[in-house]
């Protein structure tokens, strides 16, 4: 019986043991999660951080006597996350943007078959006063976005052969290249497309707090970690724009082109191909309509 009686108390000190050991697991396994592991806190923290890309200003052109040819003016792109849409004034919206229902709603379609979860752009390059009229009534529609952009800007009407154009960029450009998503622009042809690795320059990035309805609360750590976006890198051309400008002019109402080099280094000085057209019209809401034309 004496050796029953201390077999029950043997079991029962082993079997608080084996309690205060798994105690002792579960409360260093909290110490560690809480107060010396952070990933959990940075898990929790995802949760009400909204990441926002920050786009550099892309590199300016000028010519062989510092001449500026190109360089960018603010512009603005609407987009839309399918999921965060709540019922609006379909109108009003329209109206703001100067375009028809029809057409938003063929956008927001696109929006919805790319990704209902996803930013999807829906109007690209509004104007500074396209912006300052919708900025006043983005409350009225929830799940709308605004993202400030650069937009190519001109100050000769020349050489759009040489300089080329820049673009949205295409599901191929977005598979070669994973520097690029949905509703980027690239360079599509002549000095744009050619050096676009050098203009391109580097994303940033802005880390915004939001509540649960995805509403901005205001930045993350006062931006302390925010990545800063790096513009691209300025070019400087062998072209001389007044020497191309005079090319073009004589060869207005012509057919033909004209190549001017210096023998000594290869430069090419113009390079004019007639009949030319103004970079301009390839920028701005209305360049799929100008392309066409």
């Amino acid at each position: 019986m004496a050796n029953e009686a201390d077999f029950f108390k043997n079991r029962k000190y082993i079997i608080g043991a084996i309690i205060l050991v798994v105690a002792l697991v579960y409360v260093g396994q909290l110490f560690r999660l809480q107060v010396i592991d952070q990933s959990a806190k940075s898990l929790s923290t995802r949760n009400v951080l909204k990441t926002e890309t920050r786009f550099p200003a892309r590199g300016l052109i000028y010519d062989r006597n510092n001449k500026l040819i190109v360089y960018n003016k603010a512009a603005y792109d609407l987009s839309v996350v399918p999921r965060e849409i709540e019922p609006f004034d379909t109108l009003d919206l329209c109206t703001t943007l100067n375009i028809t229902p029809a057409k938003l709603e063929e956008r927001l379609n696109a929006a919805k078959r790319y990704s209902r979860y996803k930013q999807y752009v829906i109007l690209s390059q509004l104007t500074a006063l396209d912006y300052a009229r919708l900025q006043e009534k983005m409350y009225r529609f929830p799940g709308f976005y605004v993202h400030q952009r650069t937009q190519r800007a001109y100050n000769y009407q020349n050489a759009g052969h040489v300089l080329g154009y820049i673009g949205e960029v295409n599901n191929n450009d977005i598979k070669l290249d994973d520097y690029y998503y949905q509703g980027d622009y690239i360079g599509k042809t002549g000095i744009e497309k050619t050096y676009e690795l050098a203009l391109r320059g580097t994303k940033g990035k802005r880390f915004l707090l939001v509540n649960s309805k995805g509403a901005i609360k205001g930045s993350y750590q006062e931006g302390a970690e925010d990545i800063m976006p790096v513009p691209g890198k300025d070019l400087v051309l062998s072209l001389d724009i007044d020497l191309q400008v005079y090319g073009e002019k004589l060869m207005q109402n012509k057919i033909g082109s004209i190549v001017a080099i210096e023998p000594s280094t290869g430069e090419i000085l113009a390079f004019i191909s007639s009949p030319e057209y103004d970079p301009s019209i390839l920028v701005g809401r209305k360049r799929g309509e100008n392309y066409q034309a």
